[in-house]
């Protein structure tokens, strides 16, 4: 087989519609570098993406990003050079090799791993985005975290304890509520759903929560709007569990004159400078011990059905990588 290759998805559907497919080392644009990937990063986007829930035309490449090293640079990129230590976020990662835009590409600083920094990327700035620019997170408000044990999850309990918050964690098993304790979560449930707002009323003295992360979706949309104080924020981020239903706005009324929002990442990330603050907020946390990012899994890029069976059965701990072989 060829020595470069990639994963493609010719239709969606399941985990077994992503095939090997051999390619040729990419030939970077003008503006984009060539990555020889280390380490690649799996996401539930890259589900999303598999089953056609986020439609895109296929045959398709997948991932969203990796880390590894540049093998090659385009005319105009003089701020990356061939030999550096990256990570990046680009559509079609699942590969050996990746091209990637320069301004997507971030230097890895000393003492930052490969495999931390792919598995941090993508999750670490998604946490960025929802405590720092969608929540606004002050010291002393309180936060639940769905799948707090999960890739996003366990980064956004350890930012909120950085930042100051009364963490309120939930899990699905009682294994992963663990996990949510030992990252720092100052509460630390799992168990039904149908209980869990009754459960943080009782932790704030019936006021709730200022803000909700909700990646699940569809099976917490009533527990996280059960669980929000007056003028509070549900920030739904995810479909783990189906999308969530269409929502009347006086749903909002009801349960206290709440925000909703339904945030993307590459939304937030869409201007450079943004890109950059993001970034050096997460290097930042990474480098300073604030951010510690458990690597649950690790598949060989080949098997990446595998990779996808085990997030969306929620079989997996922290982040999940591909590694080339």
């Amino acid at each position: 087989m060829s020595d470069s290759w990639r994963m493609v998805v010719r239709a969606p559907g399941g985990p077994e519609v992503m095939e090997r497919e051999p390619m040729s080392i990419p030939v970077p644009g003008a503006d984009e570098i060539v990555v020889r990937n280390s380490a690649i990063d799996v996401n539930f986007i890259d589900i999303y993406h598999r089953t056609g829930l986020y439609p895109r035309a296929y045959p398709s490449g997948i991932g969203q990003g990796g880390a590894g090293e540049v093998v090659a640079t385009g005319a105009n990129v003089h701020t990356l050079s061939k030999g550096d230590r990256v990570v990046y976020l680009n559509d079609g990662s699942y590969a050996t090799h990746a091209l990637a835009s320069a301004d997507r590409a971030f230097r890895l600083p000393e003492g930052l791993d490969a495999e931390t920094a792919a598995a941090s990327l993508l999750k670490g700035l998604t946490s960025w985005m929802l405590i720092e620019k969608c929540a606004r997170v002050v010291p002393g408000q309180s936060v639940l975290v769905h799948a707090a044990a999960g890739g996003v999850g366990s980064i956004a309990v350890q930012w909120l304890k950085a930042a100051g918050a009364t963490v309120i964690a939930h899990s699905g098993t009682a294994e992963k509520a663990d996990i949510a304790s030992r990252l720092g979560a100052d509460h630390s449930l799992c168990g039904p759903l149908d209980a869990l707002a009754q459960q943080v009323r009782a932790l704030t003295d019936g006021r709730g929560v200022d803000a909700v992360l909700d990646g699940v979706g569809a099976a917490s949309w009533d527990a996280s709007i059960g669980s929000i104080a007056r003028r509070g924020i549900m920030i739904s981020y995810g479909n783990a569990s189906g999308p969530v239903p269409p929502v009347a706005p006086l749903v909002l009324t009801r349960a206290g004159s709440i925000f909703l929002t339904r945030p993307t990442l590459f939304d937030w990330i869409e201007r450079a400078g943004d890109r950059d603050a993001g970034w050096q907020a997460l290097s930042a946390m990474l480098v300073g011990g604030n951010i510690r990012i458990d690597i649950g899994q690790r598949f060989p890029l080949a098997d990446a059905a595998s990779a996808h069976r085990a997030l969306e059965a929620r079989q997996t701990i922290g982040s999940t990588l591909l590694i080339p072989s």
